[in-house]
C-alpha cells in the first residue's frame, strides 16, 4: 500500500507586494483524506488553495501532487508548459465561491467542456460522462438549462460536476457555500459529503465549522499566513491547544452544544 502523501507542501511562501500571505507552510494530505482549512478572513487559506492549483505562483517552497513536483525559487521557477500546466490543474479540480460557469453554455455543455478541450475526450464519451456526473449531483433534469436559469446551489453543483469531469486526484473547495443563500447551503454540503464517503481526496476552505467537524479527517487552523495547529477535528475543534484557535472558534456555537435535530427542547 502506497503510504506517500498525495499532496506534500513544504516551506511554501507567497507574497503580494509587501504583504506576506503565506509563511513557510508545511502540509501533507494522504490519499482519500478530507482536510478542512479554517481560520479568520485574510489568514491565507484561499491563497494556499490557489497555490496548490498554480493559479497563484509561490515565491518559495515545494508543491508535490502525486508524482508531479515543482520547486519554487522566486522568478527562477520554471513552470510546466501550457499543456502540462493544464493537466496539472486538472488533477487538482477547484470549485470557487462564485461558480464561474460559462454563461453561454448549458449545464451539460459546461461539464463537457474540459474533457473535450483539455483531455480530448471523444464527444459521445464526454457527453455520457457529463450526464452521469449531473445525475450524481442531482441535476440531470437540468442538463439543458443555462446558468441564468439555475439557482445558486444548482450552479455550484454544476461547478462540482464540471471539476469532477476532469477526473482530478484531489478536489479543492474555496468556501463553496459562502455565496449561497442559507437555504441552499445544505444541498451543496450534501454533495461534498457524498464525495467524502466515496474516498475523494479533498481540501476545503470553509466557515461551516459543524460540517468540518463532521466530514474532515484533519482540520488545519490558519492565522496570519501560518498553520497554527493541525489535527483531527476532535482535537482542533473540540479541544484546541492554542489561544488563537480558541478565540476563533469562540465565535461559533460548539456543535456538541447544539440540540440534535428532532430532539426535545
Amino acid at each position: 500500500m502506497n503510504k506517500l502523501p498525495l499532496i506534500d507542501i513544504a516551506g511554501l511562501r507567497k507574497s503580494f507586494g509587501d504583504n506576506v500571505v503565506l509563511k513557510d507552510i508545511h502540509l501533507q494530505v494522504q490519499r482519500g483524506q478530507v482536510v478542512a482549512l479554517i481560520g479568520p478572513s485574510g489568514s491565507g487559506k484561499s491563497t494556499l488553495l490557489r497555490c496548490i492549483n498554480l493559479l497563484s505562483v509561490p515565491e518559495g517552497g515545494r508543491i508535490t501532487v502525486g508524482e508531479q513536483s515543482i520547486q519554487f525559487n522566486g522568478r527562477q521557477t520554471a513552470l510546466p508548459g501550457e499543456k502540462m500546466l493544464a493537466r496539472f490543474r486538472a488533477s487538482t479540480g477547484m470549485v470557487f465561491q462564485h461558480f464561474n460557469l460559462f454563461p453561454h453554455m448549458t449545464a451539460l455543455q459546461n461539464v463537457m467542456e474540459g474533457p473535450l478541450t483539455v483531455l480530448r475526450t471523444p464527444r459521445a464519451q464526454a457527453e455520457a460522462s457529463a450526464r452521469e456526473l449531473l445525475g450524481k449531483v442531482g441535476l440531470l433534469d437540468r442538463a439543458g438549462y443555462y446558468p441564468d436559469k439555475l439557482s445558486g446551489g444548482q450552479k455550484q453543483r454544476v461547478a462540482i460536476a464540471r471539476a469532477l469531469a476532469m477526473k482530478p486526484a484531489v478536489m479543492l473547495f474555496d468556501e463553496a457555500t459562502s455565496a449561497l443563500d442559507p437555504e441552499l447551503v445544505g444541498e451543496v454540503l450534501h454533495v461534498i459529503q457524498d464525495l467524502a464517503r466515496e474516498g475523494m481526496t479533498m481540501i476545503l476552505v470553509t466557515h461551516e465549522i459543524g460540517f468540518a467537524r463532521e466530514v474532515a479527517d484533519q482540520v488545519v487552523f490558519m492565522r496570519d499566513g501560518v498553520v497554527v495547529e493541525c489535527g483531527p477535528p476532535g482535537v482542533v475543534i473540540d479541544h484546541p491547544r492554542h489561544e488563537a484557535t480558541r478565540a476563533f472558534l469562540g465565535r461559533f456555537k460548539a456543535p456538541a452544544e447544539e440540540a440534535a435535530p428532532g430532539a426535545a427542547a
